[in-house]
């Protein structure tokens, strides 16, 4: 069976780059864009407007400056069918100094990334909402790989449940991975109810920084491999 394919974008967030993203904004972005009172979210979404259009235009056709998105379930983007004859489907996630992209065709897609040295609970946070499983096997590690582990958790259960566009509709003590199945295994189960066909999803985990956690879900059947294709936006346009 052929691989499947879910290319993943990065962008570094620079004055530049909020630049270019504010240049492409709808008259609602803007306002939106006006009610940031932190500069770090603010560029942060601006970067991640300007890297949903680059990427996603090219791949649809249509120049950046002119590629509409509309909110869909949950406050999730996409661009409208009349634009989009080839069903390109994408999902956005972004924290302190990165900006990620997923995107595929035809495909149900979802990516998360987390800052890793971020402040707060991290591994208190297991106990509350995470399944049973998992936090089991999160205490059984060493107390220095648990905060990896839980950011490799957390990563992966944020991009499925936004692939399946619920968020947390889903509960997050209701599906659970399994990260000791082998090196590149990751296993998903879930309590009844949760997903009719949990089988038809593939996932990874990557490290694009020293710093930053991501994960990628993708719906492409119990038997087709996946082949995650990782690329850097420049700094500067």
């Amino acid at each position: 069976m052929a691989a499947a394919i879910v290319d993943v974008w990065l962008a570094t967030p620079s004055a530049a780059l909020a630049e270019a993203g504010l240049a492409l904004l709808s008259a609602e972005e803007r306002a939106r864009d006006a009610l940031f009172q932190h500069q770090g979210a603010r560029e942060q979404f601006l970067v991640g407007r300007w890297l949903v259009r680059t990427v996603v235009g090219a791949r649809v056709g249509v120049a950046a400056a002119a590629l509409p998105l509309v909110e869909v379930e949950r406050g999730a983007l996409a661009v409208p069918a009349t634009h989009n004859p080839a069903d390109v489907r994408f999902n956005l996630s972004h924290t302190d100094g990165l900006v990620a992209v997923a995107v595929a065709t035809g495909r149900e897609v979802g990516v998360d990334v987390e800052d890793g040295e971020r402040r707060g609970r991290t591994v208190e946070l297991a106990d509350r909402f995470f399944a049973p499983s998992e936090i089991a096997a999160l205490r059984g590690l060493p107390e220095g790989a648990q905060r990896d582990r839980f950011f490799r958790l957390w990563t992966l259960k944020e991009s499925y449940i936004k692939a399946r566009g619920q968020g947390l509709a889903i509960p997050l003590a209701g599906f659970a991975f399994d990260l000791d199945a082998g090196a590149s295994a990751i296993g998903l189960s879930t309590d009844p109810g949760v997903d009719p066909d949990p089988s038809r999803w593939r996932f990874r985990t990557l490290r694009p920084t020293p710093r930053h956690q991501l994960a990628v879900a993708l719906a492409c059947g119990a038997r087709a491999p996946l082949h995650t294709r990782v690329r850097w936006a420049p700094r500067e346009v």
